[in-house]
């Protein structure tokens, strides 16, 4: 699945493997799934890695996939990310969409969105075989749960997190998937899709029906979503607990205030204005600082926050790491004023 993130300055890979939050819905097994439990905040972050493109191929209208390979891949699991550094330096969220079982190589798709921030347009017209990116992860915010029964929701390249889900998933299981795209030709992974379960997936080329397609779906059902920010939207407001992933901000300026952030070691005091970011007021002083999405993805701009109450809007940090830090490209201050240790 694509990602946008803009880049001006790359941190180390250290600050770059970040836990991601748990969500909301929590399922006792009633099946064994141990290698599908969500990872433990413990477990060691992940190297930064230099991996070959072995194999790039379209996979549906607008669509590339990518084959990256290397030696002794660290493992991951259905729902999990890498975040690749392009030629340029940007820095993208793709989902893992190939076996997890195979330590070889990782296997991303990208759709090619026009008007967007570039990432897309630099992997279509720029990375080919043989090419070498920098891969970090891989992360998961979106893991596959123990549950009796499943609803996924896929928009287009949002099947990319969904697909290896639905291959893990035991024979038996109760699942059902609502997969829809503009058209056909433009779904990626639609005839593997289709073979995994035809009585079970409802394929939907334009905009799908949720009130009917979604009307009966049983208590205790986990609900996946992966798709357009208006999609998930929508399934969010029939399933609060759904599960959703994103790379893209929920940010929004409606209710943001103007508030001080103090920069205790430079000695300065600047206003962050409702309409921008502390990143962007922090790079006018310290013009040096280091970022790379402002999406709250990455983990570049994390900084140390001194005093006042933080506002997190990230999609990175974990509790542990809230207490006392913060990602400025995208939160904020719920107090007046935010002492950073810059």
């Amino acid at each position: 699945m694509p990602k946008p993130l803009t880049v001006a300055v790359l941190a180390g890979a250290a600050l770059l493997t970040r836990r991601a939050l748990r969500r909301r819905v929590r399922v006792s097994p009633l099946w064994p799934l141990p290698a599908l439990d969500p990872p433990t905040s413990g477990r060691p972050r992940t190297r930064a890695l230099r991996l070959r493109v072995a194999a790039r191929e379209t996979v549906a209208d607008g669509v590339v996939q990518l084959r990256l390979e290397g030696r002794d891949l660290p493992g991951w699991e259905p729902g999990a990310h890498i975040d690749l550094v392009l030629p340029s330096g940007l820095v993208r969220q793709y989902s893992l969409c190939g076996d997890p079982a195979d330590s070889s190589s990782y296997t991303v798709a990208t759709r090619l969105v026009e008007g967007g921030r570039g990432g897309s347009r630099e992997v279509h017209e720029q990375v080919r075989v043989g090419a070498e990116l920098e891969v970090r992860g891989p992360r998961n915010r979106f893991p596959l749960v123990a549950a009796p029964a499943y609803v996924f929701v896929a928009g287009g390249i949002g099947i990319t997190p969904v697909l290896p889900m639905l291959r893990a998933l035991p024979e038996g299981a109760n699942w059902r998937l609502l997969y829809a795209g503009r058209t056909r030709e433009s779904m990626p992974f639609l005839a593997e899709v289709e073979e995994l379960g035809a009585d079970r997936v409802t394929v939907v080329a334009g905009l799908p029906d949720l009130d009917g397609e979604l009307a009966d779906v049983p208590e205790g059902t986990v609900v996946y979503c992966c798709g357009p920010e208006g999609l998930m939207a929508t399934v969010a407001e029939r399933f609060p607990d759904v599960r959703l992933e994103r790379f893209a901000p929920q940010a929004s300026l409606d209710g943001n205030t103007d508030f001080e952030v103090e920069l205790r070691r430079s000695g300065r005091t600047l206003t962050v204005p409702a309409d921008s970011t502390v990143l962007a007021a922090v790079r006018e002083e310290l013009p040096n600082t280091l970022y790379s999405c402002e999406q709250g993805f990455c983990g570049t701009c994390q900084q140390r926050v001194l005093e006042g109450e933080v506002e997190h809007r990230d999609e990175l940090l974990t509790d542990a790491e809230r207490a006392d830090s913060m990602l400025i490209c995208v939160s904020r201050a719920r107090s007046v004023r935010l002492v950073l240790d810059l």
